[in-house]
Protein backbone atom coordinates (compact mmCIF):
# COMPACT_ATOMS: atom_id res chain seq x y z
CA UNK A 1 0.00 0.00 0.00
CA UNK A 2 1.26 3.60 -0.88
CA UNK A 3 2.64 5.80 2.02
CA UNK A 4 0.41 8.43 2.56
CA UNK A 5 1.66 12.17 2.96
CA UNK A 6 0.94 12.80 5.73
CA UNK A 7 2.51 9.65 7.41
CA UNK A 8 5.38 10.09 5.25
CA UNK A 9 6.19 13.88 6.60
CA UNK A 10 5.46 12.86 9.92
CA UNK A 11 8.60 9.97 9.33
CA UNK A 12 11.01 12.28 7.33
CA UNK A 13 10.87 14.65 10.24
CA UNK A 14 11.35 12.71 12.97
CA UNK A 15 14.35 11.51 11.22
CA UNK A 16 15.65 14.92 10.78
CA UNK A 17 15.73 14.96 6.58
CA UNK A 18 16.12 18.70 6.00
CA UNK A 19 15.15 18.74 2.58
CA UNK A 20 11.41 17.52 1.31
CA UNK A 21 10.26 17.65 -2.17
CA UNK A 22 7.07 16.62 -2.80
CA UNK A 23 5.58 16.10 -6.26
CA UNK A 24 1.90 17.13 -6.31
CA UNK A 25 -0.65 18.53 -8.15
CA UNK A 26 -2.84 19.48 -5.46
CA UNK A 27 -0.82 22.44 -3.52
CA UNK A 28 -3.76 23.54 -1.38
CA UNK A 29 -4.56 19.69 -0.43
CA UNK A 30 -0.84 18.90 0.35
CA UNK A 31 -0.37 22.11 2.56
CA UNK A 32 -3.59 21.49 4.69
CA UNK A 33 -2.52 18.00 5.23
CA UNK A 34 0.86 19.41 6.62
CA UNK A 35 -0.30 22.29 8.30
CA UNK A 36 -2.73 18.93 9.93
CA UNK A 37 0.60 17.18 10.89
CA UNK A 38 2.13 20.46 12.48
CA UNK A 39 -0.94 21.08 14.46
CA UNK A 40 -0.47 17.78 15.90
CA UNK A 41 3.22 17.24 16.72
CA UNK A 42 3.61 21.08 17.83
CA UNK A 43 5.47 21.69 14.86
CA UNK A 44 5.83 25.25 13.26
CA UNK A 45 4.99 26.05 10.16
CA UNK A 46 5.48 28.72 7.15
CA UNK A 47 4.65 28.64 3.54
CA UNK A 48 5.91 30.96 0.85
CA UNK A 49 4.89 31.69 -2.56
CA UNK A 50 6.01 34.01 -4.91
CA UNK A 51 2.85 36.13 -5.12
CA UNK A 52 1.97 35.98 -1.31
CA UNK A 53 4.87 35.97 -0.05
CA UNK A 54 5.78 34.38 3.31
CA UNK A 55 3.37 33.21 5.49
CA UNK A 56 1.77 31.27 8.72
CA UNK A 57 -1.09 28.96 7.99
CA UNK A 58 -0.79 27.56 11.45
CA UNK A 59 -1.29 30.76 13.35
CA UNK A 60 -3.29 33.69 13.50
CA UNK A 61 -0.68 36.44 13.56
CA UNK A 62 0.38 35.33 9.93
CA UNK A 63 0.36 39.78 9.63
CA UNK A 64 3.32 39.45 11.82
CA UNK A 65 5.47 37.11 9.67
CA UNK A 66 8.00 39.22 7.82
CA UNK A 67 6.98 39.89 4.05
CA UNK A 68 9.42 38.10 1.71
CA UNK A 69 8.45 37.73 -2.32
CA UNK A 70 12.17 37.11 -3.52
CA UNK A 71 12.82 33.72 -3.50
CA UNK A 72 15.90 33.99 -2.24
CA UNK A 73 15.08 36.29 0.38
CA UNK A 74 11.89 33.22 1.25
CA UNK A 75 14.75 31.05 1.97
CA UNK A 76 17.16 32.64 4.43
CA UNK A 77 14.53 33.22 6.50
CA UNK A 78 13.84 29.72 7.66
CA UNK A 79 16.54 30.25 9.92
CA UNK A 80 14.66 32.75 11.55
CA UNK A 81 11.58 29.95 12.06
CA UNK A 82 13.35 28.05 14.52
CA UNK A 83 12.37 27.88 18.30
CA UNK A 84 14.32 25.48 20.63
CA UNK A 85 14.20 21.78 19.61
CA UNK A 86 10.65 21.99 17.58
CA UNK A 87 10.90 21.48 14.31
CA UNK A 88 10.29 24.23 12.46
CA UNK A 89 9.13 23.86 8.64
CA UNK A 90 9.28 26.29 5.41
CA UNK A 91 7.25 24.84 2.74
CA UNK A 92 7.77 26.64 -0.70
CA UNK A 93 5.18 26.61 -3.29
CA UNK A 94 6.70 26.13 -7.23
CA UNK A 95 9.86 26.71 -6.01
CA UNK A 96 11.88 24.93 -8.92
CA UNK A 97 11.10 27.56 -10.80
CA UNK A 98 13.54 29.65 -9.33
CA UNK A 99 16.32 27.04 -8.57
CA UNK A 100 18.04 27.23 -11.81
CA UNK A 101 19.50 30.58 -10.33
CA UNK A 102 23.06 30.00 -9.03
CA UNK A 103 22.28 32.42 -5.94
CA UNK A 104 18.73 30.57 -4.90
CA UNK A 105 20.12 27.14 -5.74
CA UNK A 106 23.27 27.87 -3.25
CA UNK A 107 21.21 29.49 -0.33
CA UNK A 108 19.13 26.37 -0.47
CA UNK A 109 21.43 23.95 -0.29
CA UNK A 110 23.18 25.92 2.64
CA UNK A 111 19.74 26.00 4.45
CA UNK A 112 19.26 22.18 3.66
CA UNK A 113 22.65 21.56 5.62
CA UNK A 114 22.29 24.08 7.97
CA UNK A 115 18.71 22.67 8.76
CA UNK A 116 20.16 19.51 10.84
CA UNK A 117 21.05 21.23 13.49
CA UNK A 118 18.56 24.41 13.45
CA UNK A 119 15.60 21.98 12.83
CA UNK A 120 14.50 23.60 10.24
CA UNK A 121 12.72 21.75 7.49
CA UNK A 122 12.78 23.01 3.67
CA UNK A 123 9.52 21.51 1.66
CA UNK A 124 9.45 21.98 -2.15
CA UNK A 125 5.72 21.64 -3.42
CA UNK A 126 5.86 21.37 -7.37
CA UNK A 127 4.07 19.43 -9.69
CA UNK A 128 7.40 17.75 -11.33
CA UNK A 129 10.78 16.86 -9.79
CA UNK A 130 13.36 19.17 -11.23
CA UNK A 131 16.46 19.23 -8.66
CA UNK A 132 19.49 20.70 -9.65
CA UNK A 133 22.57 18.48 -9.46
CA UNK A 134 23.93 19.90 -6.82
CA UNK A 135 20.61 19.32 -4.90
CA UNK A 136 20.15 16.12 -5.90
CA UNK A 137 21.90 14.46 -2.73
CA UNK A 138 20.22 16.96 -0.60
CA UNK A 139 16.57 16.15 -1.44
CA UNK A 140 14.04 13.05 -0.31
CA UNK A 141 11.29 12.51 -2.76
CA UNK A 142 7.83 12.93 -2.15
CA UNK A 143 4.72 11.61 -3.78
CA UNK A 144 1.53 13.27 -3.25
CA UNK A 145 -0.81 10.26 -4.45
CA UNK A 146 -3.99 10.94 -5.67
CA UNK A 147 -7.22 10.14 -4.03
CA UNK A 148 -8.26 6.69 -3.82
CA UNK A 149 -11.69 5.65 -4.38
CA UNK A 150 -12.62 5.74 -0.17
CA UNK A 151 -11.50 9.92 -0.86
CA UNK A 152 -13.40 9.63 -3.77
CA UNK A 153 -16.85 8.51 -2.07
CA UNK A 154 -16.07 11.41 0.41
CA UNK A 155 -16.10 14.08 -2.26
CA UNK A 156 -19.14 12.85 -3.67
CA UNK A 157 -21.06 12.67 -0.49
CA UNK A 158 -20.25 16.33 0.07
CA UNK A 159 -20.75 17.15 -3.62
CA UNK A 160 -24.77 15.26 -3.34
CA UNK A 161 -27.04 17.85 -2.13
CA UNK A 162 -29.72 14.89 -1.57
CA UNK A 163 -29.58 11.35 -0.93
CA UNK A 164 -31.18 10.43 -4.27
CA UNK A 165 -28.56 11.80 -5.86
CA UNK A 166 -25.67 9.75 -4.66
CA UNK A 167 -25.53 5.99 -6.02
CA UNK A 168 -25.48 3.30 -3.82
CA UNK A 169 -24.05 -0.14 -4.99
CA UNK A 170 -23.17 -1.23 -8.41
CA UNK A 171 -23.65 2.15 -9.53
CA UNK A 172 -21.48 3.56 -6.76
CA UNK A 173 -18.57 1.43 -7.93
CA UNK A 174 -19.51 2.30 -11.78
CA UNK A 175 -19.01 6.27 -10.78
CA UNK A 176 -15.90 5.77 -8.70
CA UNK A 177 -14.24 3.91 -11.69
CA UNK A 178 -15.43 6.73 -14.10
CA UNK A 179 -13.74 9.00 -11.08
CA UNK A 180 -10.48 6.99 -10.67
CA UNK A 181 -7.65 9.35 -11.40
CA UNK A 182 -8.73 12.26 -11.04
CA UNK A 183 -7.25 14.77 -8.73
CA UNK A 184 -9.74 16.11 -5.52
CA UNK A 185 -10.09 19.26 -7.34
CA UNK A 186 -11.11 17.75 -10.28
CA UNK A 187 -12.87 15.19 -9.31
CA UNK A 188 -15.20 18.05 -7.29
CA UNK A 189 -15.62 20.11 -10.84
CA UNK A 190 -16.67 16.77 -12.27
CA UNK A 191 -19.23 15.32 -10.08
CA UNK A 192 -20.68 19.41 -9.50
CA UNK A 193 -20.89 19.22 -13.83
CA UNK A 194 -22.76 15.70 -13.31
CA UNK A 195 -24.99 17.26 -10.94
CA UNK A 196 -26.15 19.94 -13.21
CA UNK A 197 -26.50 17.98 -16.34
CA UNK A 198 -28.01 14.44 -15.16
CA UNK A 199 -29.30 15.73 -11.89
CA UNK A 200 -27.61 12.62 -10.39
CA UNK A 201 -24.02 11.39 -9.92
CA UNK A 202 -24.02 9.58 -12.69
CA UNK A 203 -20.30 8.24 -14.55
CA UNK A 204 -21.56 9.40 -18.13
CA UNK A 205 -19.95 13.11 -17.73
CA UNK A 206 -17.18 12.09 -14.80
CA UNK A 207 -15.62 10.03 -18.16
CA UNK A 208 -15.82 13.30 -20.77
CA UNK A 209 -14.34 15.00 -18.27
CA UNK A 210 -11.32 13.05 -17.56
CA UNK A 211 -10.96 12.49 -20.84
CA UNK A 212 -10.25 15.91 -21.18
CA UNK A 213 -7.97 15.53 -18.18
CA UNK A 214 -5.92 13.10 -19.90
CA UNK A 215 -5.61 14.59 -23.33
CA UNK A 216 -4.06 17.95 -21.62
CA UNK A 217 -1.94 15.54 -19.65
CA UNK A 218 -0.08 14.42 -23.11
CA UNK A 219 1.45 10.50 -23.63
CA UNK A 220 -2.29 9.14 -22.14
CA UNK A 221 -5.36 9.18 -24.07
CA UNK A 222 -8.83 7.77 -23.34
CA UNK A 223 -10.44 5.66 -26.08
CA UNK A 224 -14.16 6.50 -26.06
CA UNK A 225 -15.08 3.78 -28.79
CA UNK A 226 -17.60 1.26 -29.09
CA UNK A 227 -16.16 -1.76 -30.75
CA UNK A 228 -16.97 -4.74 -29.79
CA UNK A 229 -15.63 -8.70 -30.60
CA UNK A 230 -18.32 -9.33 -32.90
CA UNK A 231 -16.58 -6.53 -34.74
CA UNK A 232 -13.73 -8.38 -34.84
CA UNK A 233 -13.67 -11.81 -37.51
CA UNK A 234 -11.12 -14.26 -36.17
CA UNK A 235 -8.63 -14.37 -32.74
CA UNK A 236 -10.91 -16.94 -31.10
CA UNK A 237 -8.02 -18.49 -28.96
CA UNK A 238 -6.84 -14.49 -27.84
CA UNK A 239 -10.43 -13.30 -27.36
CA UNK A 240 -10.83 -16.42 -24.56
CA UNK A 241 -7.62 -15.69 -23.04
CA UNK A 242 -7.64 -12.34 -22.18
CA UNK A 243 -11.48 -12.73 -21.11
CA UNK A 244 -10.32 -15.70 -19.14
CA UNK A 245 -7.95 -14.09 -17.38
CA UNK A 246 -10.15 -11.02 -16.44
CA UNK A 247 -13.14 -12.07 -16.08
CA UNK A 248 -13.11 -12.38 -12.41
CA UNK A 249 -13.28 -9.53 -10.07
CA UNK A 250 -10.28 -8.29 -8.62
CA UNK A 251 -11.26 -8.94 -4.98
CA UNK A 252 -11.78 -12.62 -5.96
CA UNK A 253 -8.76 -13.11 -8.18
CA UNK A 254 -5.50 -14.85 -6.16
CA UNK A 255 -3.10 -13.53 -8.85
CA UNK A 256 -3.41 -9.97 -10.72
CA UNK A 257 -3.63 -10.60 -14.44
CA UNK A 258 -0.25 -8.63 -16.32
CA UNK A 259 -0.93 -8.14 -20.22
CA UNK A 260 -0.08 -9.43 -23.59
CA UNK A 261 2.24 -8.90 -26.24
CA UNK A 262 0.57 -9.00 -30.04
CA UNK A 263 2.63 -9.66 -32.33
CA UNK A 264 1.63 -9.62 -36.51
CA UNK A 265 1.89 -7.95 -39.71
CA UNK A 266 0.39 -4.95 -40.26
CA UNK A 267 -3.52 -4.87 -41.10
CA UNK A 268 -4.30 -8.22 -38.30
CA UNK A 269 -6.58 -6.54 -36.20
CA UNK A 270 -3.97 -5.59 -32.93
CA UNK A 271 -5.25 -2.19 -32.69
CA UNK A 272 -8.90 -3.13 -33.28
CA UNK A 273 -8.47 -5.97 -30.69
CA UNK A 274 -7.29 -3.63 -28.06
CA UNK A 275 -9.73 -1.54 -28.54
CA UNK A 276 -12.58 -3.78 -28.27
CA UNK A 277 -11.18 -5.44 -25.10
CA UNK A 278 -11.60 -2.52 -22.97
CA UNK A 279 -15.48 -3.02 -23.89
CA UNK A 280 -15.58 -6.31 -23.27
CA UNK A 281 -14.38 -6.57 -20.25
CA UNK A 282 -15.94 -2.94 -18.72
CA UNK A 283 -12.78 -1.28 -18.25
CA UNK A 284 -11.84 2.19 -19.65
CA UNK A 285 -9.07 1.62 -22.18
CA UNK A 286 -6.08 4.02 -22.29
CA UNK A 287 -3.77 4.74 -25.07
CA UNK A 288 -0.11 5.61 -24.33
CA UNK A 289 1.81 7.61 -27.04
CA UNK A 290 5.25 6.20 -26.22
CA UNK A 291 7.04 8.54 -28.43
CA UNK A 292 5.51 11.27 -26.54
CA UNK A 293 7.10 9.76 -23.28
CA UNK A 294 10.69 10.74 -24.62
CA UNK A 295 12.28 13.83 -23.15
CA UNK A 296 15.88 15.50 -24.11
CA UNK A 297 16.52 16.18 -20.54
CA UNK A 298 17.79 13.59 -18.19
CA UNK A 299 15.65 12.47 -16.36
CA UNK A 300 13.16 14.21 -18.07
CA UNK A 301 12.20 10.37 -20.24
CA UNK A 302 11.84 8.79 -16.46
CA UNK A 303 9.63 11.34 -15.17
CA UNK A 304 7.03 11.35 -17.66
CA UNK A 305 7.01 6.88 -18.06
CA UNK A 306 6.61 7.37 -13.63
CA UNK A 307 3.86 10.35 -13.95
CA UNK A 308 1.97 8.29 -16.69
CA UNK A 309 2.15 4.74 -14.81
CA UNK A 310 0.95 6.62 -11.78
CA UNK A 311 -2.24 7.43 -13.72
CA UNK A 312 -2.77 4.29 -15.26
CA UNK A 313 -2.55 2.87 -12.00
CA UNK A 314 -4.73 4.96 -10.51
CA UNK A 315 -7.78 4.34 -13.10
CA UNK A 316 -6.96 0.65 -12.86
CA UNK A 317 -8.72 -1.39 -13.15
CA UNK A 318 -8.00 -0.45 -16.74
CA UNK A 319 -6.35 -2.07 -20.07
CA UNK A 320 -3.19 0.44 -21.27
CA UNK A 321 -3.16 0.06 -25.05
CA UNK A 322 0.52 0.87 -26.42
CA UNK A 323 0.72 0.73 -29.87
CA UNK A 324 3.75 -0.31 -31.97
CA UNK A 325 5.84 -0.64 -29.34
CA UNK A 326 8.39 -1.29 -31.31
CA UNK A 327 9.10 1.97 -33.44
CA UNK A 328 9.02 3.38 -29.66
CA UNK A 329 12.06 1.02 -28.66
CA UNK A 330 13.32 1.27 -31.59
CA UNK A 331 16.90 3.03 -30.33
CA UNK A 332 17.32 0.60 -28.00
CA UNK A 333 19.09 -1.73 -29.78
CA UNK A 334 21.57 0.67 -31.04
CA UNK A 335 22.73 1.53 -27.71
CA UNK A 336 21.03 4.91 -27.24
CA UNK A 337 23.58 6.73 -29.80
CA UNK A 338 21.53 8.39 -31.91
CA UNK A 339 19.50 9.60 -29.00
CA UNK A 340 21.67 10.50 -26.45
CA UNK A 341 20.43 7.08 -24.56
CA UNK A 342 16.79 8.54 -24.46
CA UNK A 343 15.15 5.21 -25.62
CA UNK A 344 17.06 3.22 -23.19
CA UNK A 345 16.18 4.83 -20.46
CA UNK A 346 12.55 4.46 -21.44
CA UNK A 347 12.89 1.17 -21.96
CA UNK A 348 14.43 0.80 -18.38
CA UNK A 349 11.67 2.66 -16.90
CA UNK A 350 9.17 0.80 -18.78
CA UNK A 351 10.49 -2.72 -18.52
CA UNK A 352 10.78 -1.69 -14.73
CA UNK A 353 7.07 -1.42 -14.62
CA UNK A 354 6.39 -4.44 -16.57
CA UNK A 355 7.98 -6.72 -14.19
CA UNK A 356 7.38 -5.52 -10.99
CA UNK A 357 3.56 -3.98 -11.11
CA UNK A 358 1.13 -5.40 -8.99
CA UNK A 359 -2.11 -3.09 -9.87
CA UNK A 360 -4.68 -4.19 -12.06
CA UNK A 361 -3.35 -2.52 -15.37
CA UNK A 362 -3.68 -5.16 -18.01
CA UNK A 363 -1.46 -3.88 -20.50
CA UNK A 364 -1.72 -5.00 -24.65
CA UNK A 365 1.25 -3.86 -26.60
CA UNK A 366 1.53 -4.55 -29.77
CA UNK A 367 4.57 -4.58 -32.38
CA UNK A 368 4.70 -5.31 -35.80
CA UNK A 369 8.21 -6.54 -36.08
CA UNK A 370 10.67 -8.31 -33.78
CA UNK A 371 13.79 -6.74 -35.48
CA UNK A 372 13.81 -3.71 -33.16
CA UNK A 373 12.48 -4.98 -30.20
CA UNK A 374 14.81 -5.59 -26.94
CA UNK A 375 14.65 -9.65 -26.63
CA UNK A 376 14.41 -9.12 -22.90
CA UNK A 377 11.35 -7.11 -23.41
CA UNK A 378 9.10 -10.68 -24.53
CA UNK A 379 10.59 -12.86 -21.70
CA UNK A 380 8.02 -14.66 -19.32
CA UNK A 381 6.50 -12.74 -16.59
CA UNK A 382 6.87 -9.34 -18.58
CA UNK A 383 3.05 -10.34 -20.05
CA UNK A 384 0.80 -13.14 -19.36
CA UNK A 385 1.29 -14.42 -23.02
CA UNK A 386 2.97 -13.52 -26.23
CA UNK A 387 0.63 -14.10 -29.20
CA UNK A 388 1.31 -14.02 -33.01
CA UNK A 389 -1.45 -12.77 -35.02
CA UNK A 390 -1.31 -14.49 -38.49
CA UNK A 391 -3.16 -13.29 -41.81
CA UNK A 392 -6.90 -15.08 -41.63
CA UNK A 393 -7.22 -17.92 -42.73
CA UNK A 394 -10.70 -19.26 -44.58
CA UNK A 395 -13.29 -19.27 -42.10
CA UNK A 396 -12.40 -16.33 -40.58
CA UNK A 397 -11.92 -14.30 -43.83
CA UNK A 398 -15.45 -14.84 -44.31
CA UNK A 399 -16.22 -13.95 -40.83
CA UNK A 400 -14.30 -10.60 -41.69
CA UNK A 401 -16.10 -10.45 -45.19
CA UNK A 402 -19.30 -10.53 -43.22
CA UNK A 403 -18.83 -7.91 -40.73
CA UNK A 404 -17.78 -5.67 -43.02
CA UNK A 405 -20.51 -5.79 -45.82
CA UNK A 406 -22.95 -4.90 -43.54
CA UNK A 407 -20.60 -1.99 -41.99
CA UNK A 408 -20.62 -0.93 -45.59
CA UNK A 409 -23.92 -2.02 -46.75
CA UNK A 410 -22.14 -4.17 -49.68
CA UNK A 411 -24.78 -6.54 -51.10
CA UNK A 412 -24.60 -10.27 -49.80
CA UNK A 413 -24.60 -11.18 -53.82
CA UNK A 414 -22.16 -9.25 -54.80
CA UNK A 415 -19.07 -11.95 -55.25
CA UNK A 416 -16.26 -11.39 -53.34
CA UNK A 417 -12.80 -11.37 -55.27
CA UNK A 418 -10.18 -13.44 -54.87
CA UNK A 419 -8.59 -12.77 -51.04
CA UNK A 420 -5.72 -15.10 -50.90
CA UNK A 421 -2.76 -13.61 -48.61
CA UNK A 422 -5.40 -10.40 -47.32
CA UNK A 423 -5.29 -9.27 -43.73
CA UNK A 424 -8.57 -8.51 -42.62
CA UNK A 425 -7.68 -4.21 -43.00
CA UNK A 426 -7.68 -5.23 -46.64
CA UNK A 427 -10.84 -6.89 -46.72
CA UNK A 428 -12.14 -3.67 -44.87
CA UNK A 429 -10.78 -1.29 -47.15
CA UNK A 430 -11.92 -3.16 -50.59
CA UNK A 431 -15.72 -3.22 -48.40
CA UNK A 432 -15.21 0.78 -47.78
CA UNK A 433 -14.02 1.58 -51.63
CA UNK A 434 -16.56 -0.56 -53.23
CA UNK A 435 -19.13 1.69 -51.41
CA UNK A 436 -17.28 4.89 -51.97
CA UNK A 437 -16.55 4.66 -56.19
CA UNK A 438 -19.96 2.86 -56.65
CA UNK A 439 -17.84 -0.49 -57.68
CA UNK A 440 -18.32 -4.35 -57.53
CA UNK A 441 -16.12 -5.68 -54.92
CA UNK A 442 -14.06 -7.48 -57.65
CA UNK A 443 -13.82 -4.42 -59.19
CA UNK A 444 -12.70 -2.40 -56.24
CA UNK A 445 -10.11 -4.87 -54.93
CA UNK A 446 -8.10 -3.70 -57.92
CA UNK A 447 -7.05 -0.82 -56.19
CA UNK A 448 -5.82 -3.38 -53.06
CA UNK A 449 -2.41 -4.24 -52.55
CA UNK A 450 -1.53 -6.86 -50.11
CA UNK A 451 0.65 -6.11 -47.23
CA UNK A 452 1.69 -9.99 -47.63
CA UNK A 453 2.41 -9.26 -51.27
CA UNK A 454 4.12 -5.46 -51.00
CA UNK A 455 6.14 -6.84 -47.83
CA UNK A 456 6.69 -10.35 -48.60
CA UNK A 457 10.26 -11.23 -47.27
CA UNK A 458 9.71 -9.12 -43.64
CA UNK A 459 6.25 -10.93 -43.07
CA UNK A 460 8.43 -14.31 -43.90
CA UNK A 461 11.05 -13.35 -41.28
CA UNK A 462 8.35 -12.49 -38.99
CA UNK A 463 6.62 -15.89 -39.26
CA UNK A 464 9.74 -18.02 -39.04
CA UNK A 465 10.50 -16.08 -35.50
CA UNK A 466 7.36 -17.04 -34.51
CA UNK A 467 6.93 -20.29 -34.89
CA UNK A 468 7.56 -22.03 -31.92
CA UNK A 469 8.24 -18.48 -29.43
CA UNK A 470 4.57 -17.05 -29.62
CA UNK A 471 1.01 -18.24 -29.07
CA UNK A 472 -1.87 -18.58 -32.05
CA UNK A 473 -4.07 -16.19 -31.46
CA UNK A 474 -6.66 -18.21 -33.68
CA UNK A 475 -6.36 -21.63 -31.76
CA UNK A 476 -4.95 -22.96 -28.70
CA UNK A 477 -1.12 -23.71 -28.61
CA UNK A 478 1.91 -22.69 -29.61
CA UNK A 479 2.38 -21.04 -33.38
CA UNK A 480 3.61 -23.16 -35.78
CA UNK A 481 4.37 -21.81 -38.90
CA UNK A 482 3.46 -23.62 -42.48
CA UNK A 483 6.82 -24.59 -44.20
CA UNK A 484 7.44 -22.63 -47.00
CA UNK A 485 8.77 -23.97 -50.42
CA UNK A 486 13.03 -23.94 -50.61
CA UNK A 487 14.18 -21.71 -53.13
CA UNK A 488 17.40 -22.61 -55.08
CA UNK A 489 19.87 -19.54 -54.61
CA UNK A 490 20.15 -18.09 -57.92
CA UNK A 491 22.96 -19.60 -60.12
CA UNK A 492 22.78 -22.74 -58.76
CA UNK A 493 22.47 -25.60 -61.08
CA UNK A 494 20.07 -27.93 -61.25
CA UNK A 495 20.58 -30.52 -63.24
CA UNK A 496 23.05 -33.10 -63.07
CA UNK A 497 26.97 -31.90 -63.34
CA UNK A 498 28.44 -33.22 -66.73
CA UNK A 499 31.59 -33.74 -65.10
Amino acid sequence: MAQTLKTAIREYVRACFAGIWIRSDEHDDALATIAAVCRDEGWRLAAWDVDAGLRLPDRDDSAAAPEAHDPLAAVRLAGRLAQGDAPALLVLANFHRFLPSAEVAQATARQVQLGKSQRTFVIVLAPLVDLPPELEKLFVVIEHELPDRDQLATIAREIADEPAELPVGDALDALLDAAAGLTRFEAEGAFSLALVRDGALTPRTIWEVKAQQLQKAGPLALHAGTERFADLGGLAALKEFCLRALGMRAATRAVAPKGVLLLSPPGCGKSAFCKALGQEVARPTLRLDIGALMGSLVGQTEANVRRAIATAEAMAPCVLMIDEIDKGLAGVRGGGQADGGVAARLFGALLTWLADRTSDVFVVATANSVADLPPEFTRAERFDGVFFIDLPQRAEKDAIWGIHRQAYAVATDDPQPTDEQWTGAEISACCRLAALLDLPLRDAAQHVVPVAVAAAEPIAQLRDWASGRCLAADRAGVYRAAPSPRRPRRGVRLDPSTN
